[in-house]
């Protein structure tokens, strides 16, 4: 080693509790990382008193209600600590109090652990990540949030919006599905994939259905202009787009708008085309009604 050349130190994420498929997760997407582990709640925080960490993750059998009383402590002592919360239990407004306390993800036992390694991923990439995302203002059932326009920031958002959703498995993956669609669009036409750029986003549960609104701070379009995409395809020509997308020099694809149109009930966008909404009815043959039950009588008459 040559004078004055440093070694660098390894960078450190800390777990708590016992945790074994977790550490394994760990070893496959941080092999070069440092893992440290303490028995509790009690312990990790008199860990980060001590030094910083680069990544803290909670443990599998502690409460939301825990964990988000460690988040505040740490992000007390040392704000910029990437903090993925791991529980055994959670409501959505534990969750949103996560977001709002800025952690870096949240994850609710039984998850994917393909969506957690992704997330580790995100944690040991991110460069800025605090202001990424932004409560603007949250109850259980409608929460408005900015969000900057980068991918990082995108699979965070899509994350903690799983964790609030209550819908059944079906919905929820196709509410998603149609979401992520809509919210890269935004980042990437809207937003340029520009980190000073913010798309704004509602979420709301009402009784009946889920209504999600995406608003990016493009210019908009109109379907004329989008001739590339399947979405502006006759009835008769579902292939139409092709033509456009080869004159324009584009790769094949361009099914989104329409695969996110058919997802959901309803994708409404605005006159300037800068926003859009997406409405997903409840499954009322789940519930074990009619639809004509379901629905108030006062709500009867505006629908007949």
């Amino acid at each position: 080693m040559q004078d004055g050349q440093q070694v660098s130190e390894k960078k450190t994420v800390l777990t708590i509790g016992p945790d074994a498929p977790l550490i394994e997760a760990l070893a496959r997407v941080l092999p070069d990382w440092h893992i440290e582990g303490v028995v509790d709640n009690v312990e990790a925080l008199a860990a980060v008193k001590d030094r910083p960490f680069n990544l803290v993750v909670t443990g599998k059998e502690t409460s939301g209600v825990a964990d988000l009383d460690l988040l505040r402590k740490i992000r007390a002592i040392r704000p910029h600590t990437r903090l993925i919360i791991l529980t055994a239990e959670s409501t959505p407004s534990e969750v949103i109090a996560c977001m709002r306390e800025y952690a870096f993800s949240y994850f609710c036992r039984p998850f994917s652990e393909a969506a957690l390694e992704t997330m580790l991923r995100r944690a040991a990439d991110e460069r800025c990540w605090d202001d990424g995302i932004e409560v603007l203002a949250a109850t259980s059932e409608w929460i408005t949030i900015a969000a900057r326009s980068d991918l990082g920031t995108a699979d965070r958002l899509l994350q903690f919006l799983h964790e609030i959703s209550d819908l059944p498995d079906c919905e929820r993956n196709e509410l998603g599905v149609a979401f992520r669609e809509m919210l890269l669009n935004a980042m990437e036409y809207g937003g340029c994939f520009d980190p000073t750029q913010y798309v704004e986003i509602s979420y709301v549960r009402a009784r009946h259905m889920v209504l999600c609104r995406v608003k990016d701070p493009g210019e908009g379009f109109s379907l004329d202009d989008i001739r590339h995409s399947a979405i502006s395809n006759p009835p008769n020509d579902p292939l139409q787009h092709f033509i456009h997308r080869e004159a324009q020099g584009l790769r094949s694809g361009g099914f989104g708008m329409l695969m996110a149109k058919n997802l959901v009930d309803d994708l409404i966008y605005s006159e300037k085309g800068n926003e859009v909404l997406l409405v997903k009815y409840l499954p009322f043959v789940q519930q074990g009604l009619k639809r004509s039950e379901a629905i108030p009588p006062e709500e009867q008459l505006r629908t007949n």
